[in-house]
């Protein structure tokens, strides 16, 4: 029984809807399928106030591919050992397409042993999670001996659940899929830059270089300008590459989240470039991750500007809750004509915009330049739905 089943009856079901909603928009928010799981088990331990729950994705050898659990220490799930495999009450869920509810488990047939270091439990809520009469995994909710057994309303809630499970199981592992052939692709297309721009730098190099070898002992002149260009090419080969490199960083968006990927960038950045850049995290972030794309590409549109054009001394990050604020002391402009300055503000604000936020830009000619995401504040966008 939940907490909210104790108060006014109104009440309660507001209460319960509400945690409902949360736990619905944390599986939707996430397209890691761990990510996923992880919130489902723990959301599913909260709408019925379980001690236990557990979530289980099957392979196709008679275990389990994932089976993460909540409401049980590192140290004890250590203890129990390796993952189970699909025998007794797992398997039990598994082959059923209905809810199990027992008061009981150890009474049940099906029950047959438990490791050592496993907590005794009795009243048992097992859900399969399918989707068009397949089974994706299993929900399972246990209470420890003693306490009160599962209710009706409480399968209904974890069927509900499940339902949404599937769906968000399903979208994340085809997001991944989608994801692993994207990787391909840009790597077929970082290959092919490399090959376009950077090696024919590099044969140009070559060709300057030995011409200047060549030159060197009859005609110096022409020797040092022929080093001139070596040392051009140079340049925009390095430049090049600093180029590709930063290009490869977003791809630990989906393995670290937002400000980690937003700090191994700034890193990245500041030790490729002379400026210095810093990075300040004051208060954490919560985004969809169409979301922290949106922002990741913003944060290095603003970051591009301020190595590019404003030949800045500093760059400075700084992640709150309700902003991300990227501050430079280069050149400023005048802000009246930033339009036409091919800044990229125009896809900056069509980003802010898709975020439910918006952009601020501050700045003048020599007093450097302030860019200003503003978030909506998680807080307020829940109340307004509510």
């Amino acid at each position: 029984m939940t907490a909210s089943e104790n108060a006014d009856p109104a009440q309660a079901a507001t209460a319960l809807l509400h945690e409902v909603s949360a736990a619905v928009g944390a599986i939707t928010r996430h397209l890691s399928v761990h990510q996923v799981l992880e919130v489902i088990v723990s959301s599913a331990r909260r709408l019925v106030g379980a001690d236990y729950a557990a979530i289980g994705i099957p392979d196709d050898e008679g275990g389990f591919a994932e089976f993460i659990t909540d409401g049980i220490g590192e140290e004890q799930r250590l203890a129990i050992g390796p993952l189970p495999r699909q025998h007794g009450m797992l398997a039990a869920i598994l082959a059923e397409s209905e809810p199990i509810r027992l008061d009981d488990l150890r009474r049940d047939p099906r029950f047959q042993w438990w490791p050592k270091a496993h907590p005794s439990m009795a009243a048992l809520l097992g859900v399969p999670i399918q989707e068009c009469g397949r089974t994706l995994g299993i929900v399972v909710l246990t209470n420890d001996l003693g306490k009160p057994g599962f209710s009706e309303s409480d399968t209904d809630l974890i069927e509900l659940l499940a339902s949404h499970a599937a769906i968000a199981i399903t979208n994340a592992r085809l997001y991944e899929r989608s994801r692993e052939l994207t990787v391909v692709e840009e790597r077929n297309r970082l290959a092919r830059e490399l090959h376009d721009a950077v090696m024919q730098r590099l044969f140009s190099l070559r060709l300057s270089a030995r011409a200047a070898r060549k030159l060197a002992p009859t005609d110096p002149e022409a020797a040092a300008c022929r080093l001139g260009e070596v040392e051009s090419l140079a340049a925009e080969a390095i430049a090049e590459l600093r180029a590709v490199i930063v290009e490869l960083r977003p791809a630990d968006l989906d393995a670290h989240g937002l400000v980690e990927t937003l700090r191994r960038h700034v890193t990245l950045l500041d030790r490729l470039h002379d400026t210095e850049v810093t990075f300040e995290v004051r208060s954490p972030v919560d985004l969809s991750r169409d979301g922290e794309v949106e922002v990741l590409r913003l944060v290095q549109e603003a970051l591009s500007n301020a190595f590019r054009h404003a030949r800045a001394r500093h760059v400075a990050v700084t992640v709150e809750t309700e902003r991300i604020t990227i501050t430079d002391d280069g050149s400023g402009f005048d802000a009246a004509e930033a339009a036409t300055r091919g800044l990229g503000l125009l896809s900056m604000r069509e980003r802010a915009k898709a975020l439910g936020g918006d952009l601020d830009l501050t700045t003048a000619p020599g007093e450097g330049t302030v860019v200003t995401l503003r978030l909506e504040d998680p807080d307020t966008e829940e109340a307004d739905r509510g």
